[in-house]
């Protein structure tokens, strides 16, 4: 029997059941000529078209420009390199320029717009256009790749802004109506794509091995397919309020399987208001670094069972070394969880920020203890 692998798609769209388009609220039945937003009918007024009036206008295109560096060889890979060859027919290296396209929404009246870190990662240029058709360079003003988020700064005035919304007080089953540009570059047309569909889950964790971009912790699932070009979208409630900042999909295909995921905007707003105070996203540092306790350790180490983590090295005067953390410290738990891997571990302390304290269950010469850590920014 063939076996089937879910794997990720980045570049995020949505595609579910009643799909609505900016266009749709501008133009009426064909025959009757244009009817703006403002004048549609109450019969066809529905929760869905007020929320995309609200959020629409500022939900934009980013899009990027990256360099990569190709090597071309001119026997085109047919394995005829040696010492001889290279010296009279090296191959040729340069320097390409490669575009990029994805969403964000604009969150404050001054110009700060919320996207993914994949999207900008690595970029030399970013653009933001708006859905009014006016285009605005852009500057990163801080990038957390392991919440996956990034802050841009365009100049402007008269700004769109989207509310954000409580991700926190999300229930299965409710409006879930995600707007942004996939494919953007392929329509010749500023203005985002609106689809509706629900709430699936909350809560969900990704482990790391699933997305390129690492572990994600407390999702929101959708029904919706995200493609190519609406990484950074909003995923909107029926008030008309950002609930979360689309991200990614597992298919088998690379089509839709009904497994759309986005980032909770409760989140967003922690590393908004890092950025916001401190001009950039703060990285927590514990001090120590740590190891799965395999059977092998166990045996070299004396212990009768492996699991946990081990401690295997503390920095001097951090913050382990002053809460009183030694090499060879075995961790059974952290903040209460029961630590069984790295990855546990990673999950207890996911969204933890500078300041935070971690509460670690600790066995030294077979005795437990407890030990507070509080978090500090990694030295730069």
């Amino acid at each position: 029997m063939k076996r089937w692998w879910p794997t990720v798609l980045f570049g995020c769209g949505i595609l579910l059941g009643v799909m609505v388009t900016a266009g749709v609220l501008r133009s009426g039945p064909r025959g009757t000529g244009k009817l703006s937003a403002s004048s549609l009918p109450e019969s066809r007024r529905s929760a869905i078209v007020t929320a995309a009036q609200r959020v629409s206008p500022a939900v934009v295109t980013v899009s990027v420009v990256t360099t990569r560096t190709v090597r071309a060889d001119p026997f085109g890979g047919l394995g005829m390199r040696d010492e001889f060859f290279d010296r009279f027919f090296p191959p040729s290296v340069y320097q390409e320029k490669v575009p990029g396209l994805g969403s964000g929404v604009i969150v404050d009246g001054s110009g700060v717009v919320v996207t993914n870190s994949h999207v900008i990662r690595n970029a030399d240029e970013i653009k933001v256009n708006l859905p009014d058709g006016r285009h605005f360079e852009a500057r990163l003003l801080g990038d957390s790749p392991i919440y996956d988020l990034a802050v841009l700064k365009i100049e402007g005035d008269k700004l769109p802004v989207a509310p954000l919304g409580n991700s926190d007080s999300l229930v299965v089953g409710e409006w879930a109506i995600a707007i942004g540009n996939p494919f953007g570059y392929l329509i010749s047309d500023s203005q985002p794509t609106v689809t509706a569909s629900v709430v699936s889950a909350t809560r969900r964790d990704i482990k790391a091995e699933a997305t390129p971009s690492g572990m994600y912790k407390n999702m929101i699932q959708t029904d919706a397919a995200i493609n190519p070009g609406n990484s950074g979208g909003a995923l909107v409630n029926a008030d008309g309020q950002v609930i979360g900042i689309n991200a990614f999909i597992f298919t088998s295909g690379g089509g839709s399987i009904g497994l759309g995921f986005a980032i909770p905007i409760n989140l967003a707003k922690r590393v908004l208001a890092e950025v916001a105070r401190y001009g950039r996203v703060r990285v927590a540092w514990p001090g120590m670094t740590v190891q799965l306790v395999t059977e092998g350790i166990a045996r070299r180490l004396g212990w009768a069972e492996a699991g946990g983590l081990v401690v295997s090295g503390i920095d001097r005067g951090g913050p382990a070394d002053r809460a009183g953390l030694r090499p060879l410290d075995r961790i059974r738990k952290v903040n209460g969880r029961v630590t069984n891997d790295v990855e546990d571990a990673q999950s207890s302390i996911y969204g933890a920020q500078v300041g935070d304290q971690l509460t670690l269950e600790v066995e030294r010469d077979g005795k437990l203890r407890t030990v507070q850590v509080t978090l500090e920014e990694a030295p730069r």
